[in-house]
């Protein structure tokens, strides 16, 4: 009995992740897949996806699915390759980054900025979407995770208490806001400042992946676990990743800690410092070498 649930579980999962490709290829626009190796030369019409009756299978019993779905073996080979037959779960994460911005299209800001506020749940229950804000070309991107109350009150990035801190933290490197850009990965305040989910942050990721190429940033500060989380899809925490640099589309990407944080634990900023003073080493070496 055991193994035919874990039977069941696996189907349910690969079902899943099969939708989720799906999904996918027809956000980027694609008809078909052309087969390489595969053993039916079929194409897989994916133009036609109805997404409402494969959410439908979510609600479903493993009992129900499995009376109604029974892959054969040629079906299961159109999601093989040849390396390892099997297409990984998860995308690189540079390439799942320039896949999903070019969905979006290359806008200006303030067409990005237009386009934001009927991405997700959120938008409906905000008083202002937060978008980013600053130098439109500037050579340092700060990145947080989601609009608190007084941004959705304001409709502006990082103006409470964590955002007078993260003020301070960019006069300690030499510069004010209006050199450096500031934006969150989403950008309505979820209810009680709870942290985004998964399919909110997936839903706003566009807009930040566009932000970023417009402005073409030099480096990228992330600040806290979850725009380092959006960005490279790293998921350890904080507290391991900041201080070095990670690499997205080219552009170096160090963590530090959020502004919040540093607000409920005070001794960190040392640390932040610390991180701070990498990123102006950094930059300068850019500078150089672009010179």
């Amino acid at each position: 009995m055991n193994n035919h649930q874990n039977l069941n579980e696996d189907l349910l999962a690969l079902i899943l992740a099969i939708r989720s490709h799906l999904e996918f290829y027809q956000q980027l626009g694609l008809t078909h897949i052309e087969p390489t190796s595969l053993a039916s030369n079929k194409l897989l019409d994916v133009s036609s996806l109805d997404t409402k009756k494969l959410d439908d299978l979510k609600s479903e019993t493993l009992e129900d699915m499995t009376k109604k779905i029974t892959p054969s073996t040629d079906q299961l080979s159109l999601f093989e390759t040849e390396e390892n037959n099997q297409i990984p779960l998860s995308l690189p994460s540079s390439k799942k980054a320039s896949s999903i911005k070019r969905s979006l299209g290359k806008l200006t800001l303030p067409e990005i900025r237009s386009e934001v506020g009927h991405c997700c749940q959120l938008c409906n229950q905000a008083t202002n979407v937060v978008f980013g804000e600053g130098n439109s070309s500037a050579e340092l991107m700060f990145i947080g995770e989601a609009p608190g109350a007084e941004e959705d009150a304001t409709g502006r990035p990082f103006v409470g208490a964590a955002g007078r801190l993260l003020d301070k933290i960019i006069a300690a490197i030499g510069l004010k806001r209006e050199d450096v850009y500031i934006t969150n990965v989403v950008k309505c305040r979820p209810p009680n400042n709870r942290k985004p989910t998964n399919d909110e942050m997936e839903s706003c990721e566009p807009f930040l992946f566009n932000e970023i190429e417009v402005v073409k940033p030099k480096l990228i500060v992330t600040l806290g676990a979850t725009p380092l989380t959006s960005l490279l899809n790293v998921k350890e925490g904080i507290t391991k990743t900041r201080g070095q640099f990670y690499d997205f589309n080219g552009i170096p990407v160090m963590p530090t800690f959020h502004p919040a944080f540093l607000l409920r634990v005070p001794e960190k900023k040392r640390e932040v410092w610390e991180d701070m003073k990498k990123v102006m080493t950094k930059l300068q070496e850019i500078r150089k070498g672009n010179k």
